[in-house]
Order: C-alpha cells, then sequence, then structure tokens
C-alpha cells in the first residue's frame, strides 16, 4: 500500500493560545481549519495540525516528549525572524554531525526544531 502523505498532531489544554504563534509567527499555511483542529501546511505534502486536548482522541500533557522538525535550507533566516519575533526557549545555531540547526518552543512549550542537512549525500535521503 502506498502512503499519500502524514499529518503530525499536538495537544493543547487551549488551541486559541497558540494558533498566532503558527499563524503569525511561524506563518504555517492553513489548510483546514475543523474547529477542534487546525492543519496546516508546512511544505509539499507535509502537514501539522494543533487539536483541542479537552476534545481531541488524545488528551493535552502537561509536559511533552515530541519533537517537530522543520528542514530548510533557510536555518540562519528562520533563526533571525524567530529571535526578532521573541520567541522562548531559542537555542543559538548548532552544528551536528549531520546538520546545523537550532530549537526552540511553541507557547505551550513543545519543542520545535529547524535543520539543514550539511552533508549532500544524507540530504539526498530525504528528497
Amino acid at each position: 500500500m502506498k502512503n499519500d502523505y502524514s499529518i503530525t498532531f499536538f495537544y493543547y489544554d487551549d488551541i486559541h493560545t497558540v494558533i498566532p504563534f503558527y499563524e503569525e509567527v511561524l506563518k504555517f499555511e492553513l489548510v483546514l481549519d475543523q474547529g477542534l483542529a487546525r492543519i496546516y501546511r508546512t511544505a509539499e505534502n507535509c502537514y501539522f495540525g494543533i487539536v483541542d486536548g479537552n476534545r481531541g482522541h488524545l488528551k493535552h500533557q502537561e509536559k511533552s516528549a515530541v519533537l517537530l522538525t522543520i528542514v530548510s535550507q533557510d536555518v540562519e533566516g528562520w533563526h533571525a525572524r524567530l529571535k526578532a519575533a521573541g520567541v522562548a526557549g531559542q537555542s543559538e545555531m548548532l552544528r551536528g554531525t549531520f546538520c546545523e540547526h537550532f530549537f526552540f518552543e511553541d507557547p505551550a512549550g513543545y519543542a520545535i526544531e529547524i535543520q539543514r542537512f550539511h552533508n549532500p549525500d544524507v540530504a539526498k535521503l530525504f528528497q
């Protein structure tokens, strides 16, 4: 069976407090507002959603162990824009074995990473 795409969902105690972050700060494209959930396009065939954790399939957790990673060639541009916006928990630019990246948090404390693979052979694995 062929998979067409995937959607990752984060659950919130109050999604209305994070809507401005995803739509105005990160500028994610809203694809569908379902009332209890909002689904955004983060890249071609890549989707991310936020859900009312009081009404959704799962319940909001006080502490998250989830990391959303967005791959972009303009990691430095993202870093500068989010720093100017005063985004919480933003790390400095880091260089690991496979990528340049940085971390930050959404208003509810979910961890998000922006990265670029610096090894072309590794980057090709995701094309």
